[in-house]
């Protein structure tokens, strides 16, 4: 027996229970018809003439009913007698290349002929501006030539910095309209100044380039529309701070204020940019971001089959396992550090044989006198917290609270002869 089994052998595993957990799922239904009456406004149809060439800037983001809310807006400026195309929105994803990004809008369902318009996709950006401290402002060369551009995306809280403006409609502008450039001119100075120059780049591209409108969902807790709105260029501000005061509502959560072990299944970039939402584990890659559970220790059990290798996150966590560093993908995981300026989400987290010993790991470090009575928490992954699993000594809070609900009876973790958890 080695140091660290030896270490670790006497440490007790709890026993868990299943949780549920319940959030506000009102969505919108008949999104398309919500979508045309809020395009449905006098500027737009002002200004949108016969025969212009309008792009309309799509991203990187799995946002729900993605292709049907493009598609709708396509057929919308069609009907006003334009040709909308469609432009990559989306910084220096897709491997920062012109089939890399037309193929992320793919397998998003973006195609030709899913919205009834071509993809034109490039690298190539435009210098129009830079910021008083120096920073450049870049454009899609491609979309700075058409003669009206339209953005579309989700509105939602992001993961390394606060601010009235986070991931929305202004950072499409900025970062994702940018390309890889674009991207890397506004992390240039580092998260700590990302309130700041998203909304100041976008500001700046919206009163020199033809920004026609933007169409800006949130969602709910379940990842569906909650709302869908049309804003227009001199509204997108102020309308976007509210929106993102409706989406940090929204957010699923944990209902545990203090967690000594979180289990965390799986992460990969399909779940979040960063693996796994720091909205949801309270851990940040940056101290510029806030929210969530205090969490002692993390533990991370495996990669998804989707992320293809891309291990961004694993760094945040405490622990994690040989599986999943067995099967990450170096360079595309190095890839996400490089671009953002942040690398220690990229870190290797410290690596046990198998799922049983990295939670022993996680609870012999969590700081507390009686291991018997760890408050640890189990989830499949940052999307999926409908239902989670709970050790015993939370059973009481689960108890007193509205929205969590106890669905099964305390039992023993499963494991398979590796040590993995079944």
């Amino acid at each position: 027996m080695g140091i660290i089994q030896e270490l670790l052998k006497d440490i007790p595993v709890p026993k868990m229970a299943k949780v549920k957990q319940e959030f506000d799922d009102s969505q919108v239904d008949n999104l398309g018809d919500v979508l045309r009456a809020g395009l449905d406004k006098e500027q737009i149809k002002k200004t949108v003439r016969p025969g212009m060439e309008i792009a309309v800037a799509v991203g990187s983001r799995g946002l729900d009913r993605l292709v049907e809310t493009t598609a709708v807006t396509v057929k919308y400026l069609q009907d006003l007698g334009a040709k909308p195309f469609i432009v990559p929105c989306m910084g220096s994803h897709g491997g920062a290349s012109d089939e890399g990004q037309k193929a992320v809008l793919e397998h998003l369902g973006v195609t030709k002929e899913s919205v009834n318009a071509e993809i034109r996709s490039s690298m190539e950006v435009i210098k129009i501006d830079e910021l008083s401290n120096g920073l450049p402002i870049y454009i899609d060369k491609i979309a700075s030539e058409a003669d009206g551009i339209v953005v579309i995306n989700r509105v939602k809280p992001h993961t390394a910095f606060r601010g009235p403006v986070e991931s929305g409609i202004m950072k499409m502008i900025s970062i994702g309209l940018g390309k890889q450039k674009g991207a890397e001119a506004c992390h240039q100075l580092g998260f700590k100044h990302m309130a700041e120059h998203v909304p100041a780049m976008a500001k700046i591209i919206i009163d020199k380039m033809p920004i026609l409108f933007a169409v800006a969902t949130v969602e709910n807790a379940f990842d569906k529309v909650a709302k869908i709105d049309v804003l227009l260029p001199d509204e997108i501000e102020e309308k976007e701070i509210e929106l993102q005061k409706l989406a940090k509502e929204s957010l699923p959560k944990l209902f545990f204020e203090k967690i000594d072990v979180l289990v965390i299944d799986e992460i990969g970039k399909n779940i979040s940019g960063d693996g796994m939402d720091p909205n949801i584990t309270g851990r940040y890659p940056t101290p510029y971001a806030y929210g969530g559970p205090d969490v002692t220790k993390m533990i991370v059990l495996d990669l998804t089959e989707e992320t293809e290798g891309n291990a961004n996150g694993v760094g945040t966590a405490d622990f994690t396992t040989q599986r999943l560093v067995d099967k990450m993908d170096r360079e595309a995981t190095y890839a996400n550090g490089l671009t953002s300026t942040v690398v220690g989400p990229t870190h290797i987290s410290t690596t046990l044989p198998n799922d049983y010993q990295a939670i022993q790991a996680a609870i012999k470090t969590c700081n507390i006198l009686d291991f018997t009575k760890v408050k640890m928490v189990r989830i499949k992954n940052t999307l999926d917290i409908g239902e989670i699993e709970v050790s015993e000594s939370l059973l009481d809070h689960v108890k007193e609270h509205p929205n969590m609900t106890q669905v099964s009876n305390i039992y023993e973790i499963n494991v398979d002869s590796d040590g993995n958890l079944n």
